[in-house]
């Protein structure tokens, strides 16, 4: 039994990852909202943007990829898109972006940490790079929950033993 359901969870699991990675969460302007989450599902948080909302299906903590559903007032798809990009992340903007603007514009992080160099959390997020590298991108945040430094760095995920 139990490995029956297991069978069951990883087969569910696969076939989101195979909807998220195959482009399936592009969704044509004009859509209307019943009709995303008939199709994707509900989504892992909804949030209050401009003209409308947004509905965020994400991968994190383990998946690289978070879609960015945005609806404007009268519940239709202005535009989706995958979020988790180098590009994206550079519009983020220390002393001015906070962690709800973090987190309205990419999803809630893989992990938020702390380190002993730094006086705040550090929000975590995964993607993948251009080139296919596995990637995190750090946010440190203050202890009022503003930004105040944000870079990318390797993941190192099954790298080669280099010691000799």
């Amino acid at each position: 039994m139990r490995k029956l359901l297991c069978a069951l969870c990883l087969s569910l699991l696969a076939g989101c990852a195979v909807t998220f990675i195959g482009g399936g969460f592009d969704v044509a302007p004009g859509t209307p909202r019943e009709a995303v989450v008939a199709r994707l599902g509900q989504p892992q948080r909804v949030v209050r943007i401009d003209g409308g909302e947004r509905l965020q299906y994400s991968l994190q903590p383990f998946g690289q990829f978070a879609w960015m559903v945005d609806l404007d007032a009268a519940g239709r798809v202005v535009r989706s898109r995958q979020v988790l990009t180098d590009a994206n992340f550079q519009r983020i903007e220390p002393g001015k972006w906070t962690r709800d603007d973090v987190e309205r514009e990419f999803g809630r992080p893989a992990m938020i940490d702390g380190v002993a160099s730094w006086d705040g959390p550090v929000m975590t997020y995964r993607w993948r790079d251009v080139q296919g590298s596995d990637m995190f991108y750090w946010v440190y945040l203050d202890r009022a929950n503003v930004v105040r430094r944000a870079h990318p760095g390797m993941e190192f995920v099954n790298a080669p033993n280099d010691r000799n």
